[in-house]
């Protein structure tokens, strides 16, 4: 299988990096320090098509499919997590549970507003005791004689903050189990949706992060998104992709602190050469350039086979898990080689691999990757 980009999707990537370079990359620590990432750059994202890269040309967006949600990720990680996981949110997991779950007329209502940046999505499944774990979610969906009263709490949601539509999932039977919860597209200005304060995370700083309560909120019949009792399935189909998402995410990490090693190491001198005359150092950043190479080509493979309507869940575990932990071990090295200059926010590199701490444990724990991985290739052997 090749991996080399179409023409169309080469240039998508480049005007994406001339963006993060001329916008993300002076401002990345600022929006980190403050928490926020401007209203005006998202603007710009929605301009120049970042914010519907996999939303059908039909609707608005630029069809690059999941390739494409790969490629223009690890461009803005480079320069800054918390960007790229905004875009995470919004388009990998709202715009794409819309995309693979709603009707037709809820999709020409709501996808060329999402690809635009009119409006920004938020994806509501985690809760305080349920993560991974779907027989115990406890927001509910009762209903009433017009539609569906939510009730229930959503923890650790992105975008919560500046998000005018949320795909919120709540359980619609009495009984637990995964094909118990459905899901719904609810407003922002609907009575009864509470959005909390961000919380004071590690990394990924510039994204907002905050509980979304439910206190009797009412939503009409409509605002069913998909089948009844199906909203736990495809929000599994959902993450499959966001783990590809994730992992391009890493890998735009990685590269960065790679970068920034490579640069260091040809600008420092000790012993009167340069830091990668020393073999010692050389050593560490062929291993961490082979690393980041090794991890992008994971997940391009896993992004392809969704694109092909192949979609293979373990490709997609492997390539977040690998390059999740990868970037982690790059960041690390590309700290050790600066020396007492990585350990400063002088030098991005502590930053980036804040930012990547999130992507060992969101969309399934590295831990829980490697339960999936193991499980599949026992059902493969058994097939």
């Amino acid at each position: 299988m090749s991996y080399e980009l179409s023409e169309d999707l080469a240039a998508f990537r480049d005007l994406t990096r001339k963006f993060a370079l001329e916008v993300i990359a002076p401002n990345a620590r600022k929006w980190d320090e403050v928490k926020w990432l401007p209203e005006e750059v998202v603007a710009e994202m929605g301009r120049i098509g970042l914010l519907g890269v996999t939303i059908p040309e039909e609707y608005g967006g630029a069809g690059q499919g999941l390739l494409g949600m790969t490629v223009v990720t690890e461009e803005l990680a480079r320069w800054c997590g918390g960007t790229a996981l905004f875009l995470a949110a919004h388009l990998g997991l709202c715009a794409t549970h819309i995309r693979l779950a709603a009707n037709e007329k809820q999709k020409a209502q709501w996808l060329p507003r999402l690809a635009s940046g009119e409006v920004i999505g938020s994806w509501c499944l985690s809760e305080p005791d349920c993560g991974t774990d779907a027989e115990a979610m406890t927001t509910r969906a009762e209903r009433t004689k017009t539609g569906w009263k939510l009730n229930g709490r959503k923890f650790w949601i992105t975008n919560g903050k500046r998000a005018g539509v949320f795909v919120v999932t709540a359980r619609t039977e009495p009984k637990r189990g995964a094909r118990t919860i459905s899901a719904f597209i609810v407003e922002r200005d609907r009575p009864g949706l509470i959005v909390g304060e961000p919380e004071d995370k590690m990394g990924m700083r510039a994204s907002d992060t905050v509980p979304v309560n439910f206190e009797n909120c009412e939503i009409p019949e409509e605002n069913l998104c998909g089948n009844y009792n199906e909203g736990y399935v495809d929000a599994l189909r959902v993450l499959d992709r966001g783990r590809c998402t994730i992992g391009s995410l890493s890998v735009g990490l990685g590269r960065g602190c790679l970068e920034e090693a490579v640069k260091y190491a040809a600008e420092r001198k000790s012993f009167g050469v340069p830091l990668h005359a020393h073999q010692a150092i050389a050593f560490k950043l062929a291993d961490m350039e082979t690393l980041v190479e090794s991890a992008r080509l994971l997940v391009r493979q896993a992004a392809s086979t969704h694109d092909a309507g192949r979609p293979d869940k373990r490709l997609s575990s492997i390539a977040k898990l690998y390059a999740s932990e990868m970037a982690s071990r790059v960041g690390w090295e590309s700290i050790q080689i600066h020396g007492g200059a990585g350990y400063v926010k002088d030098v991005c590199v502590e930053r980036l691999v804040r930012d990547n701490k999130l992507c060992e444990i969101g969309e399934g724990s590295s831990e829980v990757q490697r339960m999936l991985i193991a499980r599949a290739e026992f059902q493969r052997r058994r097939a």
